[in-house]
């Protein structure tokens, strides 16, 4: 995903959940490995990036630029290959992010949700209703990839384990986004294996035939949980 070129690559999960640590690790991957621009906007900066093979420069929102919206506005005039948003918080981010990944940047981003279908529903939901289909069409043009994360209390109290969803987006998921079927995104990511998808019950599931974490914990941190109990019975 890092050596993409454009598109729109969207970390989600509830806080505390290692969004921000995720970004960090897919930026350096990135700084390492391609010679390009890299501008990062956040509330606040928690890492900070050397410059490597590529050029990176961190704007901190509060500081550098008064909120989201306007430090995208200005950084999309400074020529960035790859931009880092800490959060798309409202219409004019995630319109401006939309627009970027347009025009030929890879915008990495996140949500506060779980699960690629819930992500999509939440950008979706934030334009007015005239403007909806629309945006389903922009958003399955640049999407490229949802990784959901949730950390999990393992089955001895010792410390906390990822378990994460991933969907990427396929032709067919291209055409549900744009033909408002979001609903069977869920299981076209159940049944993609092969593609490296995984659903977050699935990889909960695995956490706990791994004994690393248990029923109770994969049950409250599930997406559906009666196909989770089927899964485990």
């Amino acid at each position: 995903l890092c050596s993409l070129n454009r598109g729109l690559i969207l970390i989600t999960g509830p806080t505390g959940a290692g969004k921000t640590t995720t970004l960090a690790a897919m930026v350096d991957w990135i700084n390492s490995n391609r010679d390009c621009h890299i501008v990062t906007l956040e509330d606040p900066i928690e890492y900070v990036h050397q410059h490597k093979k590529s050029i990176v420069n961190q704007r901190e929102i509060g500081c550098d630029s008064i909120s989201f919206t306007n430090a995208l506005r200005a950084v999309l005039r400074q020529d960035p290959d790859v931009i880092l948003i800490g959060e798309m918080r409202d219409l004019d981010s995630i319109s401006i992010a939309l627009t970027a990944a347009e025009t030929g940047h890879l915008v990495l981003s996140t949500l506060h949700t779980i699960g690629a279908s819930k992500t999509i529903d939440r950008i979706i939901d934030v334009f007015p209703p005239f403007q909806q289909q629309q945006i389903r069409t922009q958003l399955s043009m640049v999407l490229k990839a949802v990784i959901s994360q949730q950390l999990i209390t393992t089955s001895d109290g010792s410390g906390r384990v990822l378990a994460t969803e991933v969907m990427i987006t396929t032709p067919a998921i291209k055409n549900m986004i744009r033909d408002n079927k979001i609903h069977q995104i869920s299981n076209a990511i159940q049944t993609n294996g092969k593609l490296f998808m995984k659903s977050m019950d699935a990889s909960l599931v695995d956490l706990v035939r791994e004994r690393k974490i248990n029923t109770e914990e994969a049950l409250a941190h599930a997406t559906d949980p009666e196909y989770m109990r089927k899964m485990l019975s």
